[in-house]
């Protein structure tokens, strides 16, 4: 089931101040603040907005397409990575601090105002 989201452009009107939402650099530089849904991935998240998930494998863990580099305050508010998410990060050319493969984290509430940037195409 898909449920249609709307881009929030950062410089238009803020969200509401109760809805959950993560700010996403993308490629570009631009920054955009997307209301998030509980339950989700991240990488639906990004997808469903158009933000940089168009190849991915639907959190199969078997493309790596899905790479994200979280914030240091934000990598703290997520669950650590598993082995398995780990040894497909390890494949990368380019690997960060606080990288992480977006189909892995799934999203709630309480994770709201997360930030992170889109790794470079690899």
């Amino acid at each position: 089931m898909s449920i249609a989201l709307d881009i929030v452009d950062t410089r238009a009107a803020p969200l509401e101040p109760e809805t959950p939402f993560l700010r996403v650099e993308d490629r570009n530089g631009v920054v955009h603040e997307l209301a998030a849904v509980e339950g989700w991935r991240l990488m639906e998240i990004l997808r469903d907005y158009g933000i940089g998930m168009e190849n991915t494998c639907g959190g199969a863990l078997a493309c790596a397409e899905c790479h994200v580099v979280l914030d240091a305050v934000s990598a703290a508010r997520v669950p650590p990575p598993r082995e398995d998410e780990l040894e497909k990060l390890d494949e990368l050319p380019m690997l960060y601090e606080n990288s992480r493969l977006s189909c892995q984290i799934i999203w709630s509430d309480e994770m709201t105002g997360l930030s992170l940037k889109l790794a470079q195409e690899t």
